[in-house]
């Protein structure tokens, strides 16, 4: 059998401006950047799942549009170009579960959320190092808790992918082009150079874990999505 195939619509629904060393660990601190919120739909399957819902708070800082060279969208608004409304997400799959990667859950009252068991326990009872969670943001939503790898639809696999966080996890997904993974961890196109080893996340938990996660999930990629890539916005869907 073949497997089933899907492409990736990625969204942005949010921009923040920040320091590319809070993504590149130990380099590129001063370089100021553009750090673009994205949700990622993925169409193909027979129920509409997206990966993470991004930013509730609207943001976007004059000019930045212009510089990342995509549109910046209401939640709902993201989703219309899709075809999807709040109410027909059935599936949400996350990558962590820091306040910019799950903010809009709350809109899509019928989705089932996946995340990592570790990751909600650590939701539930934040280490106050890591001020990114807010312990009610699932509150009275269908959360489904998952330990490790573990395949969420025919040809949509998580990966377990700790470091950046406790119980990270990169959504790999089946295309026309190979496997695509959505990174588990903050990252953007400089944390894998062209020469040599990936570079760790600059915000992490644990950073030997995290650098770890990284280069694994580079190997395992045809087609490598850094969740906060300018890039990835400019493209309507991948594989193009």
């Amino acid at each position: 059998a073949v497997m089933r195939e899907y492409t990736i619509h990625p969204q942005a629904v949010g921009i923040n401006e920040t320091d590319q060393g809070v993504m590149t660990y130990l380099r590129d601190y001063g370089k100021r950047i553009f750090l673009p919120i994205y949700a990622f739909y993925l169409k193909g399957g027979d129920r509409n799942i997206l990966v993470d819902t991004g930013l509730a708070d609207f943001v976007a800082p004059p000019g930045a549009e212009e510089v990342c060279g995509f549109r910046i969208l209401e939640f709902e608004e993201a989703l219309a170009e899709v075809g999807l409304t709040p109410e027909a997400v059935d599936v949400i799959i996350h990558t962590h579960l820091h306040n910019d990667h799950c903010e809009n859950d709350q809109r899509c009252p019928r989705a089932e959320i996946y995340v990592q068991k570790s990751e909600y326990e650590f939701l539930l009872n934040p280490h106050p190092v890591d001020h990114r969670y807010y312990p009610d943001i699932l509150d009275g939503l269908h959360v489904v808790q998952v330990e490790g790898d573990a395949e969420i639809a025919e040809g949509v696999r998580v990966i377990f992918s700790p470091g950046h966080t406790v119980g990270g996890q990169s959504v790999a997904v089946n295309t026309s082009r190979g496997r695509a993974v959505i990174t588990g961890f903050c990252c953007n196109a400089k944390n894998f150079p062209a020469q040599g080893p990936a570079i760790a996340p600059g915000v992490h938990i644990n950073v030997a874990e995290a650098y770890d996660t990284i280069r694994k999930i580079r190997e395992m990629a045809d087609i490598l999505i850094p969740i906060h890539d300018p890039a990835v916005g400019r493209k309507i869907r991948i594989p193009e």
